[in-house]
This record gives C-alpha cells, structure tokens and sequence, in this order.
C-alpha cells in the first residue's frame, strides 16, 4: 500500500511539473506506466493473451481470433517460432519508436512479457541473442533496442545474454513501411554474422528484438545461427507488424 502511494503521488507530481502528450492521441498522459501512450491508446491496442488464432510458427494474428490460422507467409523463414506481445499500432508503436530514442520500456508490457514468454514455451532456451545493430547505427543511437528487451526477458528466464557471438556485418538501410518484403529481404541477406560459433553449437536459442515487421532480419539471423550448429532459434519481440 504504501508503495502505490508512493507511485501515485509520484504520477502526480510528473504530471503537473513535465505535463506529457500521448504520442499517439491529443491525450495527455498523466501515469509513467503507459510510457508516452495513453490508457484509452492502449484500451485500442490489441496485447496478445495466448497464441489462439496466431499462425504457430510466426504469430501473426488472423482474421478471427481464436481458430487456427496458418499465414503461409513465413514457410521459408528459418526461425522455428516467433511470438510478439502485440501488434504494432497506436501506443505499441508509440512506445516502440520512443525506445529507439530512450532505453525505457513502459510497465505495462513488462508486465505482460512474463506471460508470452511462458505461453510460448521459450523458458527452456539455453541463450538469449539480442539482434545486432551495424557498427555505425549502435554508435549514431548510443544503445541497441533489442538488447534491452533481451535483458528484460533474461531476467524473467534467468538465461544469460550474448550480445557478442552475433554481428552485423553490413551496415543495412533502415527499413522503412513503404519497403515491400523483396525489399526488405535484400536489404539483409547476408548481413549478419556469427563470430563465437562454439557457443551457439548444439544450443537453443531465443533472439530478441524490438518489433517482427516481414521477418526478414530474424529469419536471416536464424539462418546464421542455425549455418553454425545452433539447434534451434525461437523469436521473441515486443510487437509485430
């Protein structure tokens, strides 16, 4: 009790000293839990419960929740399974693109990032690998998104994190929405690229990274891991698109 009181008071005084704008709405945000969306934002944001109605290998979401859905789009990805916590619209993105900005992720997905890693089954992974930013970008940003969403989850899993055996080679355009999946694909074939092979051999692997657009960059980062013994590579991101 006391610690929500204290919590509460602190909103307050934030929303009356540093009055933020819901970047997704005209709103104003008046509680840090939502991070810089609002709550009727995140009330119109679809947070994923389980895996009913995603296609089991790349967790898109189908047209009607709760039967089986297979989106035939991802057969040739190398990963096995991929699962998001929801999908990137309104305060997802909202906080998606601020976390390229600042590494914060707002509570109110933490608080469910515990729940889709257990109902995905990924608690049996032997190592978490963020996906690798090119040289030039980790310096232009001064941080990578994907490893503080993997420090998160490693926390949860009590697995480690390897931010070392996996790079990426190529310095890549950063994708933007108007780029087809060919697009997309080409921009990282080849890109990426596993340095440490001795400790990928023969493990299970969890790669993490801030938001599933077409797949490309974690299939081609599966694709390396598995060329070097990896037995198996499951995806986790906060979003997909």
């Amino acid at each position: 009790m006391m610690v929500s009181s204290l919590v509460a008071v602190r909103n307050i005084f934030l929303n009356l000293a540093f009055p933020q704008g819901c970047r997704s709405c005209p709103a104003r945000v008046d509680n840090d839990f939502f991070g810089v969306a609002c709550p009727d934002c995140w009330e119109h944001t679809t947070l994923f419960e389980n895996s009913d109605g995603l296609c089991p290998k790349c967790g898109a979401q189908g047209s009607n929740l709760g039967l089986a859905f297979v989106c035939r789009t991802c057969t040739s990805h190398h990963y096995d399974i991929a699962r998001s916590v929801g999908i990137y619209e309104r305060a997802m993105s909202a906080n998606i693109l601020n976390l390229k900005r600042v590494p914060v992720i707002p509570q109110i997905l933490l608080d469910r990032i515990p729940q889709i890693l257990d109902s995905s089954g990924f608690g049996n992974v032997d190592l978490i690998v963020p996906v690798p930013l090119s040289a030039k970008r980790a310096v232009e940003r001064g941080f990578n998104q994907a490893e503080v969403v993997a420090s998160y989850a490693a926390k949860i899993l009590g697995k480690s994190v390897d931010t070392q055996s996996l790079i990426r080679k190529l310095h890549t355009p950063m994708h933007r929405a108007s780029m087809d999946k060919k697009a997309r694909e080409l921009s990282v074939k080849n890109a990426f690229q596993v340095i440490r092979p001795k400790l990928i051999q023969g493990r299970s692997i969890l790669l993490v990274d801030d938001i599933f657009t077409s797949g490309a960059t974690v299939s081609n980062c599966a694709k390396a891991l598995k060329k070097k013994g990896a037995a198996r590579v499951n995806v986790f991101t906060l979003a997909q698109a």
